[in-house]
């Protein structure tokens, strides 16, 4: 491979979530769309439809994001959804006050809110239920051994976790097939590669969460020398590289405006050379 030689060319577009679900690579991170009424829901709801027109497979919610409200948005803007769309959602967190949350991965409060999920999507099934945090309180296969059970009840279809570390990730599996791992990751924050590694090892899917984060802050000179050389944006170039990094990686990159959702997905027809790749590689967090 020359260093100008396409890195993206044979890299898969799409990835089968536990064996089953083949979803498009680039998918939406459905927490920052607006949910109280007015204008904004009509443009969150205009934002969420126009994600699934422009090829969109797989969106990733929350009971936390606004304890239900976000769930019962794209219910709102989708249903009945299209056969092939994913809708990933979380449980295990909890409200504590007004503005505050804590872990609750005990079976009956998992149970709960599954159910609350799949009414406010207006499902038979979740076809992808992450636990958004182990709780330290719960022994984690009792925490597993919980969706697992709701999975051969028919409610779950995939299990997932969230902000995992390696070791977390293999004793999970013990209890239950693990179809996902969703962890904060991007190019300029990479604390949780080992996980990624594991995680492509297994064919397990890996969702980073804040894929561009940090390109707000500023990203570093290689990441605009190669959006300038792409003809692309700084996030775009780290989607690109994260598409790149492994074919299980699929980032949920979030946004509540339709021009930013058509640059984010434009992403996917970005093509890195090896050196671009390399170069990418090569950036860090600054000191």
């Amino acid at each position: 491979m020359t260093s100008d030689t396409p890195r993206m060319s044979g890299t898969p577009s799409t990835f089968s979530i536990g064996g089953d679900y083949r979803v498009s690579r680039l998918g939406f991170g459905a927490m920052r769309l607006p949910t109280g009424p007015g204008s904004d829901r009509g443009t969150a709801i205009a934002v969420a439809r126009r994600a699934v027109e422009l090829g969109v497979t797989l969106i990733d919610t929350a009971h936390m994001y606004g304890w239900g409200a976000n769930e019962e948005l794209l219910a709102e803007a989708l249903h009945p959804c299209p056969d092939d769309l994913l809708i990933a959602t979380k449980a295990g967190i909890t409200r504590s006050g007004p503005d505050g949350w804590a872990h609750d991965a005990r079976p009956e409060s998992l149970r709960e809110q599954v159910e609350q999920s799949l009414h406010r999507l207006r499902i038979e099934r979740v076809g992808l239920l992450q636990l958004h945090r182990i709780d330290p309180t719960v022994p984690l296969a009792e925490q597993i051994g919980s969706l697992h059970e709701l999975q051969q009840e028919g409610k779950i279809g995939h299990i997932g976790l969230s902000e995992v570390t390696a070791e977390q990730l293999a004793e999970a599996r013990q209890t239950a097939d693990i179809a996902s791992v969703q962890n904060r990751y991007n190019l300029l924050d990479r604390e949780h590669e080992p996980v990624l590694q594991a995680c492509e090892a297994a064919d397990i899917a890996f969702l980073p969460w804040q894929p561009v984060a940090a390109a707000a802050s500023g990203p570093a000179p290689a990441v605009h020398a190669v959006a300038t050389e792409l003809g692309a944006t700084a996030p775009q170039a780290m989607l690109a590289w994260l598409l790149a990094r492994s074919p299980v990686v699929l980032p949920i990159p979030g946004t509540s405006s339709l021009a930013h959702l058509e640059e984010n997905l434009a992403a996917a027809d970005l093509q890195l050379t090896e050196s671009q790749r390399q170069r990418l590689d090569r950036t860090a967090l600054p000191a």
